[in-house]
């Protein structure tokens, strides 16, 4: 059995990236002839012809689109582990590094991890960007350095790490008749309530899990963030619900109580894209990121 030519690897991942024979050609420092009979040497290799005319341009096809991500990966991976060893000085680090991430876990989390950061690096800015959605675009073209919140559907060559679980709890001023007593379903259902919702959404998990016990909450408003639910439910009689973990200091003088129906925790994981895998500082980065989510 003829092993594979391992070198078409770059080629392959650089001409799906492209999308074009010249184009290709140019990155690799080749002629379009050259690159035609590279594209030709893989297509036999594959058994796929990869790229195919489409008026003026080439468009790849099914098994092209499978394998982009997949020479992608192997080709990083590969670079990787050629890449001599770098010794990272964290006193000498200057770059800004920018989150993606809910208000949340910025007024949670980003005190500790800035304390941490100055310490060892103070020279290494973090800006938090606001979380609009779950685009990965950003990630791909390395805008965001890291993503942190709940993973949903991703890209598949992105990296996952999970930080920590959450769960969602009920929290209430002090003083107010939800903070004395057991609070069963027919208490909190009974109370006027603050929805989070990005998109509006005035029902979610709480509600089904009250609709499957016949019970049903009020919703007098509706808001786009646990900051200000908190805020308004430190204010009044409003019960708001919110995840434990994410909102503890912000309870600070809040009476907290477990939601008395059953809703799914949340885990809650970091994201990159595979190009940062290897970087030293993305890796420090990463490691801080991480310790700081597991104290308490």
């Amino acid at each position: 059995m003829v092993s594979p030519d391992l070198n078409l690897l770059v080629a392959l991942d650089i001409l799906l990236t492209e999308g074009s024979v010249a184009r290709a050609a140019s990155r690799l420092h080749l002629s379009p002839s050259a690159m035609s009979r590279t594209l030709a040497r893989l297509r036999e290799a594959t058994g796929d012809p990869l790229l195919v005319r489409a008026g003026r341009g080439l468009v790849p096809t099914p098994h092209a689109q499978e394998l982009q991500q997949q020479a992608g990966r192997v080709v990083q991976d590969a670079e990787a582990l050629l890449r001599p060893a770098k010794l990272l000085n964290l006193s000498g680090l200057a770059r800004t590094f920018t989150l993606r991430t809910n208000e949340s876990f910025v007024e949670e989390f980003a005190p500790r991890l800035v304390a941490r950061i100055e310490a060892e690096a103070p020279g290494v800015r973090l800006r938090f960007a606001p979380k609009f959605d779950k685009d990965v675009t950003s990630l791909r073209e390395a805008a965001i350095d890291l993503e942190i919140g709940v993973a949903g559907q991703t890209g598949p060559e992105m990296r996952i790490q999970a930080l920590f679980r959450d769960r969602f709890i009920g929290a209430v001023r002090s003083g107010h008749p939800l903070s004395e007593g057991v609070v069963t379903p027919e208490r909190y259902a009974a109370g006027r309530h603050i929805s989070v919702s990005r998109r509006g959404r005035e029902k979610g998990p709480i509600d089904e899990a009250l609709e499957r016990l016949g019970l049903q909450r009020t919703v007098v408003c509706m808001v786009s963030g646990f900051s200000a639910t908190l805020a308004m439910a430190r204010a009044s009689d409003l019960i708001a619900s919110v995840p434990e973990r994410h909102t503890e200091g912000a309870r600070t003088g809040m009476h907290s109580f477990p939601l008395p129906v059953a809703t799914v925790g949340v885990t809650i994981s970091m994201l990159w894209h595979p190009r940062l895998d290897a970087d030293p500082a993305q890796r420090w980065l990463r490691d801080c990121v991480r310790e700081v989510c597991a104290a308490r």
